[in-house]
């Protein structure tokens, strides 16, 4: 009679099960263009396609709300956003990484 929590090829086994659910969650990459609420970044994602009729490349844009926990991203960061929960009316995503700095932003020595 083995217990489950002391097999570490079944908490293993659980761990990647975790992982696997977790990796299917959608990520975006795009430009953080406002910080200024407390924990939250308005994140733009720009998306190009070819025109359904003119087939000519267009680029869309949308704004993302994504929870930032630590207020690290700054506007003009290129970060990575991952699908979380809702966490509010119009916040459900989360800062995942912060892919480049904005060099432009860099504090005054």
């Amino acid at each position: 009679m083995a217990d489950t929590d002391s097999n570490p090829t079944i908490a293993s086994a659980a761990a990647s099960e975790t992982e696997l659910a977790r990796a299917k969650r959608k990520e975006r990459l795009g430009e953080v263009i406002s910080n200024k609420m407390a924990k939250t970044i308005i994140v733009r994602v720009e998306r190009r396609f070819p025109h359904p009729r003119y087939k000519k490349v267009v680029t869309g844009y949308k704004k993302f709300y994504a929870h930032d926990e630590k207020s690290e991203a700054k506007v003009g960061d290129r970060v990575r956003i991952q699908e979380t929960r809702p966490l509010s009316k119009s916040k459900c995503w989360r800062l995942v990484e912060i892919v480049e700095r904005n060099p432009e932003a860099a504090p005054v020595a």
